[in-house]
């Protein structure tokens, strides 16, 4: 990486040019960001995660353009166009945008009507009329380019091909393309309109049949949803300043004087910005609003999944998890303390009191036999009924009964990873199985299903798919690793996500655990095939052996510095069990003695706070959490009752809660606190538990309207009013939408 690069990234995340370049360097030579945030703090002054994932994107999108440059200069030179004019210009230009202006008069270009005009001679006439000299009469000047025999009938002929070509020198000047470009992103406004005949099959985006807002200030949501209109044919949709704001800033730019070879000028760029310009501008602002939507998607997606990533896990508890079900039944599995499946059995609890009497009967038989401490029981159809009759049972009183969300689950139970699992069992013992197992560590199951099923995007399938998929695998590589894996019960799945492991290798560790029993240590684990040395040090840290006969590596504690923390101990005169054990003993150890020129205070102190909590678990303690009884479908809702909830998705308008009546709830973001709320984020996360007021209840178009707000009230805005402000009336259409968000953006409250 060149130093302008390393100085340009170092400007842009407020970080010293040392740490880009330490960063840039590790990456490159193998290192993943878990390990260079945990491990290797000294070298980047202590970047976190997100700062060594910024400098490794900002690298990438760098070297791209650099590759980019160097494709053009080798086509320049191919075609002999290279001066050292333009190889100034090329250099010098910071941007994709930029340099594909620079480039732009030399590509190679498909017949225009500025080329026909050219091979009709009429380029110099192009150039007498663009000089707009006040005494040049341009109608007299054309005269002398009549030719039948090259197409030019008459004077106008001429003129109007010299005005193509104008036209064309115009649109291809890299100046007015930095202004028009700057006036599209300010002043642009997307708007979008119904496809004529699709009133009726487009319903769902009848908020957008005649809409129009600021492409600048368009959120994420409303800008994916008008493209996810068009690409369905539902919807028109244009990106364009006012027309008459662009000509002007062409006329402007280009016309000088008031002559008649400046009148000609005038038209000339007019008709450059109605036929290449605009079009060419709109496709930019286009992919740069896509490009921004896309960002702010992935980052809320990004942000859901982290939460419900890290959501506290019940723990190695026994389990009886049941999928609830009305005519096929529920599915109920027994699951021992490390999710191993122990049990299946079918219930009918729902049909009538002889077959309630028969489920009860077996449920308590199961819970008897297999000491079960907890119950799960699957959200989806049937959950809440299920979840009322197991609270029912008098037997199980004493055994806490949770609901879990079981978003995806059908996928798991369909997949690759799930056959493997349970060769000789159907889908619905597989879903129940990994319902239970969601509630003891959601973490290790949701790894094996497709972020995209877990339910807590926003237009995920609208989104740059490339992009998408390498931000969620960097947020599972976060929370895998942040956590730290058991390598003797981990699946392959889970492992593959733990710093310096891949597929490949994950699976030589199971099969090598499989056929050589529990691994003793971490130092065991060069022994399977494809783990070298660089793979050690990259993933070792992040893998703990609970059971090892060195208590370091239950820890976080890396084994390269397993020799300071055993110098540690022995210069206090203790043992490192010991000095793991004893507070009074780590109080006594002096940071400053094992400095040396690779390991500094920052490491040494992680390495002290490791062994006062070995292998210690940053999720939160798991709390029990039960909806409100007698609430179980939506007809049983009424404005103003007031709920206790689960967030399942957070999104740039609101944020979805779980109210236990099979169809989530939408706080809008003027909803969700007292005061102003900017990012919905700020205030909620996937998975917290909230308590909300019914506002409003659509059964026909399934939507329930919820409100955080301490004293909520119906109305979502005020508006003006001849001076006064009253409370606008909002289409029930909108209660649901963006009108409420519209007036909060205009200052209304």
């Amino acid at each position: 990486m060149n130093e302008q690069h390393v100085a340009k990234i170092a400007a842009e995340l407020k970080i010293t040019p040392r740490q880009v370049m330490a960063t840039v360097l590790l990456l490159d030579g193998g290192a993943t960001v878990p390990f260079i945030a945990r491990y290797r703090k000294e070298l980047t002054n202590s970047l976190d995660e997100l700062a060594i994932t910024g400098v490794r994107d900002r690298a990438e999108q760098l070297k791209e353009l650099d590759d980019r440059r160097e494709a053009i200069v080798k086509s320049l030179t191919e075609r002999k166009l290279l001066t050292k004019e333009l190889l100034d210009k090329v250099g010098a230009a910071e941007t994709l945008a930029v340099l594909e202006d620079v480039y732009l008069p030399f590509r190679p270009k498909r017949r225009t009507r500025a080329t026909v005009a050219r091979e009709k001679g009429l380029e110099p006439l192009a150039q007498s009329i663009f000089a707009q000299d006040a005494k040049t009469d341009p109608e007299k000047e054309a005269a002398s380019f009549v030719s039948s025999e090259k197409g030019v009938e008459n004077a106008e002929d001429a003129l109007a091909g010299a005005r193509d070509i104008i036209a064309e020198w115009a649109n291809e000047d890299q100046g007015i393309r930095a202004k028009m470009r700057a006036l599209f992103a300010t002043k642009g406004i997307i708007a979008s309109k119904v496809c004529t005949g699709k009133e009726a099959d487009g319903i769902k985006y009848k908020d957008y049949y005649d809409w129009q807002e600021p492409v600048a200030t368009a959120p994420s949501h409303r800008i994916l949803a008008m493209r996810r209109g068009e690409t369905e044919e539902f919807l028109n949709m244009r990106i364009q300043p006012p027309e008459e704001q662009g000509i002007q800033l062409m006329e402007e730019y280009f016309v000088k004087g008031h002559g008649p070879a400046s009148e000609q000028v005038r038209l000339a760029v007019q008709d450059c910005y109605k036929r290449l310009l605009s079009t060419s501008m709109e496709t930019e602002i286009r992919v740069e609003s896509k490009k921004r939507a896309d960002e702010e998607a992935i980052r809320v997606f990004t942000e859901n999944l982290r939460e419900l990533l890290l959501s506290s896990p019940l723990g190695q508890k026994n389990v009886l998890a049941i999928d609830p079900g009305f005519r096929t039944g529920c599915k109920v599995v027994a699951l021992d303390s490390q999710g191993k499946l122990l049990e299946n059995e079918v219930i009918f609890p729902l049909f009538n009191e002889s077959q309630s009497a028969d489920a009860a009967e077996a449920l308590i038989s199961l819970c008897k036999k297999h000491a079960i401490q907890a119950i799960a029981v699957g959200n989806g159809t049937a959950g809440r009924e299920t979840e009322t009759f197991v609270r029912s049972v008098k037997a199980l009183k004493k055994i806490p009964v949770i609901m879990v969300n079981e978003s995806g689950a059908s996928i798991y139970s369909a997949s690759e990873v799930a056959r493997e699992e349970f060769p000789k069992h159907d889908v619905t013992v597989r879903g129940a199985v990994s319902i239970g197992r969601r509630l003891m560590d959601p973490l290790a199951e949701l790894v094996k299903i497709d972020p995209k099923s877990i339910g807590v995007g926003q237009y995920q399938h609208d989104v740059d798919q490339p992009a998408l998929r390498k931000s969620l695998d960097d947020v599972v590589t976060s929370c895998v690793n942040a956590v730290g894996v058991e390598v003797n019960t981990a699946s392959k799945q889970l492992l593959t996500y733990v710093s310096g492991l891949n597929s490949k290798i994950a699976q030589s560790i199971v099969e090598h655990r499989n056929e050589k029993g529990a691994f003793a240590s971490r130092a065991s684990l060069k022994k399977v095939a494809g783990l070298g040395p660089k793979v050690f040090e990259q993933a070792a840290g992040f893998l703990r052996i609970r059971d090892a006969k060195n208590p370091l590596d239950r820890s976080a504690v890396h084994p390269e510095s397993y020799p300071i923390v055993e110098q540690m101990a022995e210069d206090i005169g203790c043992s490192v069990a010991d000095l793991m054990k004893d507070e009074s003993l780590r109080r006594k150890i002096d940071l400053k003695k094992y400095v040396t020129e690779t390991v500094g205070i920052p490491t040494l102190t992680d390495i002290v706070n490791e062994l006062a909590k070995p292998g210690r678990d940053p999720r939160k303690e798991f709390e029990a959490f039960a909806f409100q009884e007698g609430v179980e479908k939506m007809e049983d809702l009424k404005p103003g009752m007031k709920l206790p909830g689960i967030v399942t998705n957070v999104t740039a308008f609101g944020a979805f809660v779980d109210i236990g009546v099979h169809q989530d709830g939408l706080v809008h973001i003027s909803q969700l606190s007292d005061g102003f709320v900017k990012s919905p984020g700020d205030v909620v996360k996937v998975h917290q538990k909230v308590a909300v007021t019914v506002m409003e209840v659509d059964l026909q178009r399934k939507r329930i309207a919820l409100s955080m707000k301490t004293k909520p009230e119906k109305d979502m805005g005020m508006k003006r009013d001849g001076g006064n402000m009253r409370r606008p009336a909002i289409p029930q259409q909108d209660r649901f939408g963006d009108l409420g968000k519209k007036l909060m953006e205009a200052g209304f409250r």
